[in-house]
């Protein structure tokens, strides 16, 4: 069966070492005079707009689209910065090897579900040289939901299959609750893994069919692919 396969970023693929936070918690700096907004805000499986649209409700009473937009491009012009000298940046452990095993493989679309905007995720990518891994996906500049976003992905990836979406296998690889809930809200099976700090146990009790520990794991490219 045709599949298509989207991968979340932080936490599934790589971890930053706190470029993206301290990207945008220094937009809003920028912005607004403030640093403090985001104290006790966790952005595990959040969107960027809805992380930017949590950051606003503390500096302005009437949010609008436009500031959201302008918070986020304060965002990635700190974000290449942040990358380019975190020093804790990575790719996570089985990712590169994951990604070469199934490049390739007939009938099958790898792409992204992230809540990072498009250009936020690829230069968290390509600063662990994994972007030209993934043509094509679902952003969070695509839409605010985590379930719209997947939605936008999976039906590129059915594209690019040259099929209908509904003909396909969609899989959601995640690290969070929020990914695991928004895969079922497409009626998706997601594979979670405990590289984002969740416990494998919480991640199987929000619904994932599949739990492990990293993407080095045996019986990951299994779970993606049972046919291939």
């Amino acid at each position: 069966m045709r599949t298509v396969l989207l991968f979340d970023i932080d936490g599934t693929l790589v971890s930053t070492g706190g470029a993206g936070r301290r990207a945008m918690v220094g937009a809003f700096a920028n912005l607004h005079g403030k640093d403090d907004v985001f104290e006790g805000t966790s952005f595990a499986g959040m969107t960027d707009r809805a992380i930017a649209r949590h950051g606003l409700r503390d500096v302005m009473a009437e949010i609008t689209e436009a500031e959201i937009d302008r918070a986020l491009d304060a965002y990635l012009a700190l974000l290449e910065i942040e990358l380019a000298k975190a020093d804790a940046y990575r790719v996570l452990p089985g990712v590169t090897r994951l990604l070469e095993s199934i490049a390739g493989a007939p009938d099958v679309a790898i792409g992204l579900g992230t809540g990072n905007v498009r250009r936020g995720a690829y230069a968290k990518l390509a600063r662990g040289g994994i972007d030209g891994a993934f043509a094509f996906g679902g952003f969070g500049c695509d839409a605010e939901s985590r379930v719209e976003l997947l939605r936008a992905g999976a039906r590129r990836g059915a594209e690019r299959l040259g099929s209908t979406l509904e003909s396909c296998r969609v899989v959601v690889i995640g690290d969070t609750p929020k990914d695991v809930a928004a895969a079922e809200g497409i009626g998706a099976p997601c594979v979670a893994v405990g590289t984002g700090g969740y416990a494998l146990e919480e991640l199987a009790a929000c619904g994932a069919q599949h739990t492990f520990a990293t993407l080095d794991d045996d019986g990951v490219r299994a779970a993606l692919l049972p046919d291939v």
